[in-house]
């Protein structure tokens, strides 16, 4: 019996594929067409196996089975099989065209997802070329019964996806999210069985395939499949193509990715109002400029040929009324995202938003937009990440947590964590180990967690007794002003140079600027000298110098010095 494909050798099988092609196209570009070529060979494989279990089981010939649709997750027609397309010496590019095509008709929900790339450039791919690639595909099976486990292509594919960001630089990490980052954020809002899962700016689908990861570690499965709803919007086509078949791979088919700018066009509409969801999630791209594609003018220039950056001819008006905290300014859209994203939360959701640190202090209209969210109270956490992070900025980047329904012990009130110092040094790039995932989430949980339901006890003013935590970290205090709305003890840190609890009287005093700097102090304590203390000691040792010198001196004597 043939030893199965691991997951380790899936790897190694796929990266090669790329190397082929090294020296053909950009490295940006490999992404495309490898993760074409993988869905194309998965389908095909899948396929026939699908119809050689239909045989067996309804005891049907299997050339029936393999013409039944109702058989088959996805219909792959003659003209796309494997084995045809391994028979070509010609014109092979546009056969490969042909077939996900073929694809694509037969299949409406890869309607535009196969199409996004074209093999059918001979110069840029030779038959050559394509031939070896196609003979390299041809080493491994990818049905189900030849897999160590159905997750590890998956898993390949989120390894590709990391891989290609690694190896394409900027260009590569537009559309990915460093992995530890994606987890933290998911761990942080914690999405749960049944909920419905929204990112805005899905780029690869990284984040809502954690976010079912996690709902599926936590208990919720039915049956072989995961209870919740994961729906995505992305801009960019080329990613858009790679988030559905991401989504296939990972068995996640009837997710709904639909294409198009967020900001300017939101997909997800219900009797012409928007969707909403119980969670929300995005790392969107940090600080977009002329984000509203609307009321984009014409750049001009000045005397000296520098770029004049006009204001909006056409006044940004959003039929959704997602923009009520005000417009941020035309170089950053950071708090366009943001708003979008609070606009679709339902109100008894959360959501979680990567942005970088600018979003936390500048002025203007940005200010005002702070001002307006903490005056609603939807501002639970502010935690601050470290920098180099990321793939296309060296930034550092803070992650914002919007809760619509804060509990009763945080209103009014900012989770503030400082976890710049939360991560693994690395040559080009930090990264965050589980422990500093670990620290961040328990420092935000020991906060939020402090009432819970399952452990609800009351004083006699009818007040809850918070939830009993024990933790080396943390100790029991009575915080007067908290005690007067609870009547009950809270938790704080012991350390507050890396988490605080902040009231909104003290933000307001900070003109609602949300900079960590200005709750967290991180700088050294100074060290208190006392100069009797050290005068003291500076006369003992010289009186021991003294001693010393005489018993040398002696010694010398007796020596004949």
């Amino acid at each position: 019996m043939a030893e199965k494909l691991n997951l380790e050798t899936l790897e190694s099988w796929l990266w090669d594929s790329a190397n082929i092609m090294r020296g053909h196209i950009d490295s940006s570009d490999f992404k495309n067409y490898i993760f074409g070529l993988l869905f194309l060979k998965r389908a095909s494989d899948q396929f026939f196996e699908e119809a050689q279990i239909a045989a067996e089981q309804e005891g049907i010939p299997l050339e029936e089975a393999i013409e039944d649709e109702d058989f088959h997750r996805f219909y792959v027609p003659q003209v796309a099989w494997w084995a045809n397309i391994t028979k070509k010496s010609e014109n092979i590019g546009q056969a490969i065209d042909q077939a996900f095509s073929a694809i694509e008709e037969h299949n409406s929900s890869l309607e535009g997802v196969m199409t996004t790339v074209h093999f059918g450039d001979s110069e840029k791919l030779p038959d050559t070329l394509l031939s070896r690639l196609l003979n390299h595909f041809n080493k491994h099976s990818l049905a189900n019964a030849d897999l160590e486990n159905p997750d590890i292509l998956g898993n390949a594919y989120e390894y590709l996806i990391r891989e290609f960001a690694d190896a394409g630089g900027k260009k590569g990490g537009e559309f990915y999210t460093p992995k530890e980052v994606v987890q933290l954020l998911v761990q942080l809002i914690k999405p749960e069985a049944g909920n419905s899962v929204y990112d805005p700016t899905c780029g690869s689908g990284g984040m809502l395939i954690e976010s079912a990861k996690y709902i599926a570690a936590h208990g919720g499965m039915v049956g072989e499949f995961v209870d919740c709803t994961l729906k995505g919007q992305e801009k960019n086509l080329g990613t858009w193509a790679i988030c559905k078949i991401n989504m296939i791979v990972h068995n996640f088919k009837d997710s709904d990715i639909r294409k198009g700018d967020t900001l300017g066009s939101p997909k997800h509409i219900i009797n012409g109002e928007l969707e909403t969801f119980d969670r929300v999630i995005a790392n969107p791209p940090f600080s977009l400029k002329e984000w509203w594609e609307a009321a984009e003018s014409d750049l001009k220039t000045d005397a000296k040929g520098k770029t004049i950056t006009p204001k909006y001819k056409v006044k940004v008006s959003d039929e959704y009324g997602r923009f009520k905290y005000g417009i941020p300014p035309r170089g950053y859209g950071d708090f366009a995202f943001l708003q979008h994203m609070v606009s679709v939360l339902k109100q008894n959701g959360k959501m979680g938003i990567v942005l970088p640190h600018g979003v936390l202090f500048r002025g203007g209209s940005e200010g005002k937009i702070r001002e307006g969210l903490l005056k609603n109270d939807l501002i639970e956490a502010i935690i601050g990440l470290p920098e180099k992070l990321f793939y296309n900025t060296g930034i550092p980047a803070s992650i914002i947590i919007i809760n619509k329904s804060k509990p009763e012990h945080l209103k009014n009130r900012v989770i503030f964590i400082d976890a710049s110092n939360e991560y693994k040094e690395g040559k080009n790039q930090n990264s965050l180990a589980s422990e500093h995932i670990a620290k961040i989430v328990e420092a935000y949980d020991i906060w939020t967690k402090v009432q819970t339901p399952n452990t609800q006890e009351t004083n006699g003013d009818g007040t809850s007794v918070p939830q009993k935590l024990e933790n080396k970290n943390w100790t029991k205090v009575q915080t007067p002003d908290v005690g007067q709305n609870l009547g009950a003890e809270v938790l704080t840190s012991q350390n507050e140079k890396y988490i605080r609890l902040v009231d909104r009287k003290e933000i307001q005093e900070n003109d609602y600027n949300l900079n960590i700097a200005r709750y967290i102090d991180t700088s050294d304590e100074e060290v208190i000298v006392d100069i009797n203390a050290v005068l003291g000691r500076i006369s003992e040792i010289e009186a021991k110098e003294k001693e010393i010198d005489s018993k040398l001196g002696g010694f010398l004597r007796e020596l004949g010095f």
